[in-house]
């Protein structure tokens, strides 16, 4: 049995996201083939090894006990968990680590990075392709030179720089999307009709982020394509957003108060084989191995538009890419089972 290190929380807006979907995967992991150990992270950045009921987890309780403070080890060579346990230090080997994190501190490179300077046999994307991943606008240009439309955009950096490219900004049209430009579920994202609330957009996507990107709104609808392998690929069925008003923001996200997933896609057979041959593009373009998520625009005219690529996307039985997965014969179970066959030994 192989030891498998679940790395939960995180010091980022969507620590609440990251307990739902480590629960949904603990609850599927084959304990025949592995052995699971839990590692959570709190808001405040606190790393706990953590021996309680992994009911705890969901429900946000798991640090009122059987916590004690932990650490991986940099040093290569058999990964290593070193826990403080009443004024002692124990070391605790793995096999794998699994990180479950969305946002920042998690998906964007900085925890791969260091499972990768350790030499950890890591699930799911590689530091270079969260980190990409991660960056809208670095996202964005590199799909762009290989070939695939982007919306057109203007990233700045502060309060000065937007009111310098104010005209640049002004010649988009409108609506607009204010965007954190590395940041997930849609926090600090807003969709802008008009010039006066330009500014309250800018200075909340600030609050996420220290570069704000404005994009054109596309028009037609959102698809999404999940995508799982290193070499060779394994794409799932296309889902669509279909939104009654506004956009898809976190709370439509989590709740689908006024939207509605349709998976499959209410498109054509070509055309979905054509968005899933360009969410393969965009995987291999990005770097990515292991399992992401590709989120595109499907307009009027039928042109595909890259939005935004998810390293580590929703994970519980109901999230989009489970169930486009589903849409292919695979069941949770398999997916969870699938992307621990896919780690990659960094050493």
């Amino acid at each position: 049995m192989k030891r498998v290190l679940v790395i939960f929380g995180g010091c980022s807006t969507e620590y609440e996201v990251s307990l739902t979907s480590a629960s949904a995967v603990l609850a599927v992991i084959d304990r025949s083939r592995y052995e699971v150990l839990h590692l959570g992270i709190t808001r405040e950045g606190g790393v706990y090894y953590y021996e309680g009921g992994e009911d705890k987890i969901a429900n946000n309780t798991w640090q009122e006990e059987y916590c004690y403070p932990a650490t991986i080890s940099m040093s290569r060579g058999t990964p290593t968990l070193w826990v403080e346990r009443e004024g002692r230090l124990e070391k605790i080997c793995f096999d794998i680590a699994f990180p479950i994190l969305h946002g920042k501190c998690g998906e964007d490179g900085t925890l791969q990075g260091l499972c990768e300077m350790a030499g950890i046999p890591l699930a799911g994307c590689d530091m270079e392709s969260s980190v990409i991943g991660m960056d809208k606008v670095l996202a964005h240009t590199l799909v762009s030179l290989a070939g695939i439309r982007v919306p057109k955009s203007i990233a700045i950096s502060s309060m000065a720089d937007f009111a310098e490219k104010q005209a640049e900004i002004e010649k988009l049209g409108f609506p607009l999307f204010v965007k954190p430009v590395r940041a997930g579920s849609s926090f600090g994202i807003s969709r802008v009709l008009k010039w006066e609330d330009m500014e309250d957009a800018v200075k909340e996507a600030f609050l996420h982020d220290k570069k704000v990107v404005i994009e054109e709104s596309i028009s037609g609808f959102e698809v999404g394509c999940a995508v799982m392998g290193n070499e060779e690929l394994t794409l799932g069925r296309v889902d669509e957003i279909e939104l009654s008003q506004g956009f898809f923001d976190y709370e439509e996200k989590y709740t689908l108060k006024t939207s509605s997933i349709h998976m499959p896609a209410r498109i054509s057979e070509e055309e979905e084989q054509r968005i899933k041959e360009t969410a393969a593009k965009i995987y291999r373009t990005l770097g990515c191995r292991g399992f992401t998520r590709v989120d595109m625009f499907f307009t009027k005219e039928k042109e595909i538009v890259f939005n935004e690529i998810n390293t580590i996307p929703g994970f519980t039985s109901h999230s989009r890419f489970p169930n486009m997965m589903k849409g292919v014969g695979m069941e949770f179970g398999e997916v969870v089972d699938q992307v621990l066959e896919l780690a990659v030994d960094t050493r």
